[in-house]
């Protein structure tokens, strides 16, 4: 239409079209992906000036001099930054929003890298950025806000925001490398990152609340893939953790710490009575309590419901699940049972076969000489004892 209006007035000069701009709705992608490889370069560099100099406001530049700061403070490599198509249409303003692919490993410490696409929000001139994370990507914890770190042989620990709490949970990191040290042998390195809040913990696992919220921790691997070198972290719930005694906290963060040094999380059809009962065996190892407190929910639901017929299943773990509590313990006394019949080393090696993949009654027979019928028959005369029943 615009050709044939040229024509009726006998204009002779050639027809150009006008080139579009993003307030007409238009993305320069090829700006963006410029924009997008300074941000990587800046963060791989821990260049916090220019960082800060593609934010689109000063709100968003200190947030991308704290990302690249936390790069030089946590000691990270292989950060970079790739530009993968746009997720979002302009706004009234022509901004829009790209994900963008990005790595990370925290050296020392990770021995693979993570990868995460993550949303970042640009300008309608697409050469600076108004965000980064949010929308429907994770937003790892490092991207998110300054961290604060804590660093040693066997620990890492990073928190968003202030110090606070830092000192104590690197100590419970601590110890907790020495327990599963003692269990497990070698040089186990825990990585634990602290959100600010439980919405934040849910941003950094690319979850929906509230999944986590009534959790005090949890160990993921933080790309949320299963890939065999996948980072895997512990996470604190800060609403959750925070308020706990010291003992429980320990024994919390032990737990977890089991989980990530073994790479738990990525043993996917390992019984999880066992993966979450070795857990606690550990934490609980030289704990020195009475079952009626470290047994006292799967004591009361015995007493309730008489003796259960077979080992937790997967099911007996799920959030929705009835008396969860009751059966972490039944768990545990499981993986203690074994541990007492037929000594500490066969219950690690039956953990470390099934978690390698040899299916668990094949395990069992290997390293106990015991099926899953006979395991069945002594965990629940250890039950019937504690509760004061008969079998």
């Amino acid at each position: 239409m615009v050709l044939a209006a040229v024509v009726a007035t006998g204009c002779t000069d050639p027809y150009v079209a006008p080139t579009p701009t993003p307030s007409a709705g238009g993305r320069d992608e090829d700006a963006a992906a410029a924009t997008v490889a300074a941000l990587g370069s800046a963060l791989a560099a821990g260049d916090r000036a220019g960082a800060a100099d593609l934010g689109a406001n000063r709100r968003a530049g200190r947030r991308l001099a704290a990302a690249a700061g936390n790069v030089v403070r946590a000691d990270m490599a292989d950060v970079g930054v790739r530009y993968l198509g746009a997720s979002g249409a302009p706004d009234a303003l022509g901004r829009w929003t790209a994900t963008m692919q990005v790595t990370w490993r925290y050296r020392g410490f990770d021995d693979g890298v993570a990868r995460r696409e993550v949303e970042v929000g640009l300008a309608a001139d697409s050469r600076s950025i108004t965000h980064v994370g949010g929308g429907r990507e994770a937003t790892p914890l490092w991207l998110a806000r300054r961290l604060v770190v804590a660093r040693g042989p066997s620990h890492l620990v990073l928190a968003e925001g202030s110090r606070a709490g830092l000192g104590r949970l690197a100590r419970l990191t601590r110890v907790a490398a020495r327990q599963v040290a003692a269990v497990l042998g070698g040089a186990p390195r825990i990585v634990v990152e602290a959100p600010a809040s439980s919405a934040s913990l849910h941003r950094a696992l690319g979850a929906d609340p509230p999944l986590y919220a009534e959790v005090a921790a949890v160990t993921a691997p933080v790309d949320g893939s299963l890939a065999a070198d996948a980072p895997v972290h512990v996470l604190i719930n800060p609403g959750v953790f925070y308020p706990l005694g010291e003992l429980a906290a320990q024994v919390v963060v032990t737990h977890e710490g089991v989980h990530a040094v073994t790479r738990a999380p990525l043993a996917v059809g390992a019984p999880l009575w066992l993966v979450e009962g070795f857990a606690d065996y550990v934490a609980l190892r030289d704990v020195d309590l009475p079952y009626r407190r470290t047994a006292g929910q799967v004591i009361e639901r015995l007493r309730a419901d008489g003796l259960p017929d077979q080992l937790p299943t997967q099911a007996d773990f799920t959030g929705s699940a009835e008396h969860l509590g009751a059966q972490y313990e039944a768990a545990w006394l499981a993986c203690v049972t074994i541990a007492d019949r037929k000594g500490e080393e066969a219950l690690v090696e039956l953990y470390r076969q099934v978690l390698d993949g040899r299916p668990l009654e094949a395990a069992l027979r290997r390293t106990t000489g015991w099926s899953t019928e006979r395991l069945t028959d002594a965990w629940r005369a250890r039950l019937a004892a504690l509760a004061g029943l008969s079998e």
